[in-house]
């Protein structure tokens, strides 16, 4: 089977394009499927290419005492830094997702203004592997993520990817056999909860403490329970960067493991959103590269439940 990756220059907001080589049902859309072959835009308002749910820029976990629910309070971004992004409820609701078959390959294409673009994996309860790679001309891969999820509907994958300069694409390989699908979703319009456009992790994660973490060097980093969401973010001196980090809940548990590798590790730095529902959470981040490629790591909370801890402050304690 033969894909293609094109460009499709609409729209200067959100001019991103799918490519597909076999028919899906677009979830979130009235009915409609798409046939084989065709190319499916996300760009809001345009007739021909699909639907898109409504924007909207309403924090789903706001960082008031006001609660989503009866029984529960959130705040985000809770370490003092910027407010946090979206959540991903929002950006499933306001973007068009796809489903990628086991074995199969898809790519998203968008325009050279695009900066950064959020990504966004889940399953329905299954486990999900799969390759994230970012496309910079032929046969170029500044960046590749390998992803595995014990469950895909409890924790999904959550990164923001960098896209600076020249034409890029997103390729999203499901490795896993044809009985484990998953739906993918990417989305340029990467927001803050108060609708501030072109959110940088940088600048989120600015006012928070980072660690070196030395070539063949290994950091874990625990936290309670009512830590519901943690951001990790990953950045070098311009060096390559490789690097795996594990989620654990009890020994040699791995409930999320993400192997990463960016070609310039200031030019593109690596930030993720981690679920941790449950007790006994704990990041593991391994420098995979020689002792001559170190790297700076930063790991915060990000959705604290304020009921289940009153006193917790969202900063991180590192292993020695």
């Amino acid at each position: 089977m033969k894909f293609s990756c094109k460009l499709l220059a609409l729209s200067v907001f959100q001019p991103m394009v799918w490519t597909n080589g076999f028919s899906i049902t677009l979830p979130g859309t009235t009915g409609r499927v798409q046939s084989a072959g065709a190319l499916h835009s996300t760009i809001p308002g345009v007739s021909g290419f699909g639907t898109t749910a409504p924007r909207t820029a309403t924090p789903v976990f706001p960082t008031t005492s006001a609660s989503p629910d009866t029984n529960q309070s959130w705040k985000v971004g809770s370490t003092g830094s910027a407010q946090g992004m979206l959540s991903k409820e929002q950006v499933w609701e306001k973007s068009n997702a796809v489903v990628v078959q086991g074995g199969s390959l898809r790519t998203c294409s968008f325009d050279e203004s695009v900066e950064r673009v959020q990504v966004i994996l889940k399953s329905e309860g299954r486990p999900l592997n799969s390759n994230v790679e970012l496309w910079q001309g032929p046969d170029n891969s500044p960046q590749k993520i390998n992803v595995y999820l014990e469950d895909g509907g409890v924790r999904q994958f959550r990164a923001i990817i960098e896209t600076p300069r020249a034409s890029n694409a997103v390729c999203i390989r499901n490795t896993a056999n044809m009985e484990f699908p998953l739906t993918a979703c990417v989305d340029s319009d990467v927001e803050d909860s108060n609708g501030n456009a072109n959110a940088n992790p940088r600048e989120m994660l600015k006012n928070c403490n980072s660690k070196i973490v030395q070539g063949g060097a290994v950091n874990t980093t625990p936290f309670p329970p009512s830590v519901s969401s943690v951001q990790i973010m990953l950045q070098t001196d311009g060096r390559p960067l490789n690097a795996r980090i594990e989620l654990l809940q009890g020994p040699n548990n791995n409930k999320q493991v993400m192997e990463v590798y960016i070609e310039d590790g200031s030019d593109r730095p690596f930030y993720a959103i981690v679920d941790t529902p449950g007790s006994g959470n704990v990041v593991r981040i391994v420098n995979t590269s020689t002792v001559e490629f170190p790297m700076a790591a930063t790991v915060e909370a990000y959705e604290t439940d304020v009921q289940e801890d009153q006193s917790y402050s969202g900063g991180m304690t590192w292993s020695e």
